[in-house]
């Protein structure tokens, strides 16, 4: 169970951020940026499951610039919903927001990383070649990948994707990672969506395989972080 603490962005905005705390000694900090259904149910469980994993989770609000304390579920009409609201955010205040959860974590541990879901997920893409001071990035299937896919990582990154999702759509996603070699890029037999067991796209051995892949990810920088 988390709590929640009040984050400032550089240009004064104030968001609200989902914190979980692991048990013992952390291994390091992960920043979730979320779907476009707020920091609901499903995000805030994420996050505990990192937490349990031994690292310090926030997750932003991302949303507070239109609407303050957004939180939804997964019919049509909350979709609908969520696009709205996305479209009124531009890049660089969810960019700016993600810094100010970003900096509020290297508090607690000096080695971040950003974990995102669809439309958080682009937002994680985006951070990884953006901001600074992060020592991985992971995004699962980025809306927004084949719209920046001349942006540069400037850290390790890894990407989930489904096959048979149209948003982004996998060949287009094979064709924009060949100029990403050094890019980890899975897919997996599902669609979009498929890490969230709210969804009716929700793929059960996908979603475990992603999540055991992305622990490993983060433990493997994990130790490197420690080395340094």
């Amino acid at each position: 169970m988390g709590s929640s603490v009040e984050l400032t962005a550089s240009d004064g905005h104030q968001l609200d951020m989902y914190l979980a705390m692991p048990e013992g000694t952390p291994k390091g900090a992960v920043l979730i940026c979320p779907e476009i259904f707020g920091i609901n149910s499903h995000i805030r469980a994420v996050a505990d499951e990192y937490a349990k994993a031994g690292y310090i989770v926030g997750a932003p609000a991302l949303f507070d610039r239109v609407q303050r304390k957004y939180e939804a579920g997964y019919e049509r009409s909350d979709v609908e919903a969520g696009i709205a609201i996305m479209q009124q955010i531009v890049m660089a205040d969810a960019l700016d927001d993600t810094h100010a959860g970003i900096e509020y974590l290297r508090q607690l541990h000096p080695k971040v990383a950003v974990i995102g879901y669809c439309w958080g997920g682009t937002v994680a893409w985006v951070s990884a070649a953006h901001l600074p001071y992060l020592n991985a990035v992971v995004a699962y299937y980025p809306g927004g990948l084949i719209a920046n896919a001349e942006l540069k990582p400037q850290c390790p990154t890894m990407l989930h994707l489904g096959e048979h999702d149209p948003n982004p759509p996998a060949d287009a996603v094979r064709t924009v990672m060949a100029e990403h070699p050094t890019v980890m890029t899975y897919f997996y037999d599902a669609g979009h969506g498929f890490n969230c067991d709210q969804r009716p796209s929700y793929a059960k051995d996908a979603a475990k395989t992603a999540t055991e892949r992305t622990l490993a990810f983060l433990d493997l920088n994990a130790a490197r972080w420690m080395i340094a």
